[in-house]
């Protein structure tokens, strides 16, 4: 049986794959500004400041589309969390030191354009919004608390994949170009986040396979997306779901099987006995969420049919 490497030696290995993703990444990253991707002119004072206080009539978003917009903005309001995580699960020397600054700096900027989109153009209760984001951050989110390096990692590659689709179709659930562009260039840098996490975890594997598949499982069976504790996660979540923004499906088919897939996880040769059990129940764990992706489809599509005969009976 191989030994497992400790927290210290993994951030040896691991360090010089670090300094070649974070030299990757700022080439391929674009610079972007908040301020060009929100309408300005659609904006107006508010009571305290003379004008009015918002309206449900001022938003052009449905419910679904508020629904997944607040708690994308959220998600991404909890960045303290996010950094803290991977401050204390990384290092803050040298190229690990780096990434998480330059990282944390990124993301910011979505939280950042989000509501400014949002206030400007109305489309959301911004005292709520502003309730929300007190009490989520205050709550934060810790979901691999004292897990250690191959969790963080493994985390953060299936949850910046999650989270770049369901901004994605968020932007195209909001029926307007302008959050769709936003909201495209803001799944654009979660992507490349995404790459950078799934390179070090390949990299982790090749190091310490067994070790490493083990931590990817622990996580992939009690994942949670990083909204799970804000302010009316549940209904929300429902309405995403029902709308088919970020689903079991999406979650199977657009993150969880692609990154395996380029891990090549069913196809290695370097598992030990633990890794070759591991990989057993990770298959059966994969089976039964497909099954309940199917059974989620089927629900859906029941209650769907009863909406539409129930409009169609009213008309």
């Amino acid at each position: 049986m191989a030994r497992e490497m400790t927290q210290l030696e993994l951030l040896h290995e691991l360090q010089p794959v670090v300094e070649d993703n974070l030299n990757r990444h700022l080439s391929m990253t674009k610079d972007w500004h908040p301020h060009d991707y929100v309408p300005w002119d659609e904006g107006r004072n508010f009571a305290a400041m003379g004008g009015d206080d918002w309206d449900p009539e001022q938003s052009r978003l449905d419910d679904t589309a508020k629904a997944a917009m607040i708690t994308n903005l959220l998600t991404e309001d909890n960045l303290p969390s996010y950094h803290r995580e991977i401050a204390e699960n990384f290092s803050l020397d040298g190229p690990w030191g780096t990434w998480v600054g330059r990282w944390t700096a990124e993301e910011n900027r979505h939280g950042i354009v989000m509501r400014d989109y949002l206030v400007v153009t109305r489309g959301v209760d911004p005292v709520a919004l502003e309730q929300a984001r007190m009490e989520h951050m205050t709550t934060g989110f810790n979901p691999n608390a004292d897990k250690g390096l191959l969790h963080s990692v493994s985390y953060v590659t299936f949850q910046e994949l999650a989270t770049r689709v369901s901004h994605r179709n968020t932007g195209k659930a909001c029926g307007d170009p302008i959050a769709d562009r936003m909201l495209q260039r803001v799944a654009a840098d979660e992507n490349l986040h995404m790459i950078f996490y799934r390179n070090l975890c390949a990299a982790a594997l090749d190091a310490s396979p067994d070790q490493t598949l083990r931590a990817i499982l622990d996580i992939l069976k009690v994942f949670q997306m990083p909204g799970a504790g804000m302010p009316n996660f549940r209904r929300n979540a429902m309405l995403i779901a029902k709308a088919g923004i970020y689903d079991v499906r999406n979650h199977l088919d657009e993150v969880i099987r692609p990154v395996l897939r380029q891990w090549k996880i069913f196809e290695r040769t370097d598992f030990g006995a633990e890794g070759e059990n591991l990989r057993e129940e990770l298959d059966a764990f994969l089976t039964d969420l497909e099954g309940k992706a199917v059974k989620f489809e089927e629900q859906r599509d029941r209650m769907l049919a009863r909406e539409a005969a129930r409009r169609e009976a009213a008309s």
